[in-house]
């Protein structure tokens, strides 16, 4: 075989692999995480979740880990905060070709950084919030806070459907541990837009403990899906995050938690939330 006839042979060859194993082959081809025994073969229609992914906490090329992680759960909704926009495609993908799980995803992104989330210098990749659902979203808003302390932050909210109802999801990323003043004018912010909704879920970092000033006007709206959690209960609630402390939150608006659980992962330094909630 000649020298052009044995290139198009190994191009052909690649074309075949990656038609067979997916879109993104070309990155990778996949391998499945055989899931734990019991985990769910669908999608678990009154089951939320919050993840702060950390990106790039511990570098790239762990989305196939997140996916595992996410379908193990198999929540209707997912609010992933500290998402690159090009992560959280590569996360559905695996979802969708590796566990047959299908998401519609909107973006809250507050930043454009090419150092953070790569993409080509003229289009850097967009950073922030993500909403990952089961059901198709509509009314998507995104809000970036007019003060987001050292790095800019915002909210995020859709309508979506949460045990086969309509609901107002939002999602949300609050200032940096040390900048208490910051988050108290940013939960300001998000309470006046939560409490324009009879039913709500809210879910994110707020990067703040429970009995803390700034989450007092959540509290005034809302329950956590932890049913043991509240500003007095401090030290009754579950912690999720690698330094032991809560700041990751599914508050419930007309909703009762049945269950909320915190799911430790070798993938950011907080912790997944899985909240399993009904209507009231």
């Amino acid at each position: 075989m000649t020298g052009t006839g044995a290139r198009w042979l190994a191009g052909a060859l690649i074309v075949a692999c990656v038609l067979l194993v997916g879109p993104s082959a070309s990155n990778g081809a996949y391998v499945t995480k055989p899931l734990p025994a019991g985990a769910p073969t669908e999608v678990v229609p009154n089951r939320v979740m919050t993840w702060n992914i950390c990106n790039p906490c511990k570098g790239s090329g762990q989305n196939a880990g997140r996916a595992a992680e996410i379908a193990t759960y198999a929540p209707q909704v997912i609010g992933l905060q500290e998402a690159c926009v090009g992560d959280v495609e590569r996360i559905r993908e695996h979802l969708r070709y590796q566990y047959g799980l299908v998401y519609h995803v909107e973006y809250g992104s507050v930043l454009r950084n090419w150092g953070r989330c790569g993409g080509v210098p003229w289009r850097p990749g967009g950073f922030g919030q993500a909403i990952l659902s089961a059901a198709p979203m509509t009314d998507h808003v995104n809000v970036e806070y007019p003060d987001g302390g050292s790095e800019d932050r915002g909210y995020m909210a859709v309508t979506t459907l949460v045990d086969g109802r309509p609901v107002r999801v939002f999602n949300t990323h609050l200032a940096q541990r040390r900048q208490e003043s910051v988050r108290v004018k940013q939960t300001a912010v998000l309470a006046r837009a939560v409490a324009r909704y009879d039913r709500t879920i809210v879910l994110g970092d707020f990067n703040a403990v429970p009995d803390t000033p700034e989450l007092t006007g959540m509290w005034g709206l809302a329950s956590d899906a932890d049913s043991e959690c509240g500003p007095s209960a401090a030290g009754a609630c579950k912690p999720t995050t690698d330094w032991r402390s809560k700041f990751d939150y599914i508050f419930l608006r007309g909703f009762a938690p049945i269950r909320q659980r915190v799911h430790l992962t070798p993938y950011s330094d907080h912790d997944l939330v899985q909240g399993d909630l009904r209507w009231t």
